[in-house]
């Protein structure tokens, strides 16, 4: 039975206890870190609300607010975190309705300078530009992770038994630490990372060739400290060698997930494809890209109406 002091919590106090509950050891580091900037965000934005008080306006006022300093994705994402929470809250009975339903996620524009994903033409331009010698580098990395969609700690993890050459598979089951000085591999973000992913037969003969000297269990494209913006600063040099918008990293996921789509994969395949937990986070990220294809869709739709007479 629900005591009056529970209905009258307030709804940071329950995410904070939510935290430590379900996502502390169960999650990596890095991504319990992010719950916390998340439960720091809230406190700030909400530190009245109560939870028995949360309803669909106030919650998005909540993201509203939250949008005017940040980007879409980055509210995607502080909405993502207090969603599960508010969920377990109404499994709770301290909640009769889900006041995420039918949310609008909203974000201060993007700036000019970043961009989350190529054209087609324009990754073909990126890949020519790579010099893919007869040893790992960093161009051999970012051929797998645009042909791939993999996070950047799952590809930094990769060792040369997760390649199933003769099935043209690979297995991604880790993520390496990247963040710290120490390295080692670590957890992949959530269960649904954990997965068996299928791969080009050019892309499965070229890193067959590349780690046939390599041992088993050691990460092809480690040796010594990561940085990420290692990584981002070659992009940058071979983007502006292709002529194409200068990307990071991570839009070459991007990339990947929205040339799928536009290619007419469905949703579920790319989510599991990319290891998302959901369909809905697939569906929520590249929004923009589904309603775009929507709209052609409806022209395809009337053209073909059109041409039914009676």
């Amino acid at each position: 039975m629900l005591t009056k002091e529970r209905t009258l919590q307030y709804f940071h106090e329950y995410f904070s206890e939510w935290i430590e509950i379900y996502k502390r050891g169960a999650v990596r580091p890095v991504t319990y870190q992010k719950y916390l900037m998340t439960l720091q965000r809230l406190t700030e934005l909400s530190p009245n609300l109560k939870i028995c008080e949360l309803d669909k306006r106030k919650y998005q006022t909540l993201l509203n607010d939250y949008a005017k300093t940040h980007e879409r994705q980055t509210t995607m994402d502080f909405h993502h975190h207090l969603k599960s929470a508010i969920l377990d809250a109404m499994d709770e009975g301290l909640l009769t309705i889900d006041p995420t339903r039918k949310v609008i996620i909203k974000g201060k524009p993007v700036s000019d300078k970043k961009n989350k994903f190529l054209s087609q033409f324009e990754l073909q331009s990126l890949l020519k530009s790579l010099n893919l010698t007869d040893k790992p580098n960093w161009d051999w990395f970012i051929l797998l992770v645009a042909k791939t969609g993999l996070r950047f700690s799952e590809a930094l993890a990769l060792t040369p038994k997760d390649f199933d050459f003769e099935c043209q598979k690979v297995k991604i089951s880790k993520t390496w630490n990247y963040k710290n000085a120490e390295g080692g591999f670590g957890e992949t973000k959530n269960l649904s990372s954990k997965r068996t992913i299928q791969i080009d037969i050019q892309l499965n003969t070229q890193i067959e060739r590349l780690s046939k000297d390599l041992a088993d269990d050691e990460p092809i494209f480690v040796q010594g400290r990561v940085f990420n913006s290692t990584v981002n600063n070659r992009l940058k040099v071979l983007c502006k060698k292709a002529g194409v918008p200068i990307i990071s990293a991570h839009c070459l996921r991007h990339t990947h997930a929205s040339l799928l789509i536009f290619a007419g994969v469905s949703i579920a395949s790319i989510a599991k494809r990319l290891g998302h937990s959901s369909i809905s986070t697939t569906q929520e990220t590249y929004l923009h890209i589904i309603k775009e294809l929507e709209s052609q869709d409806n022209d395809k739709i009337m053209s073909h109406l059109s041409m039914i007479t009676q």
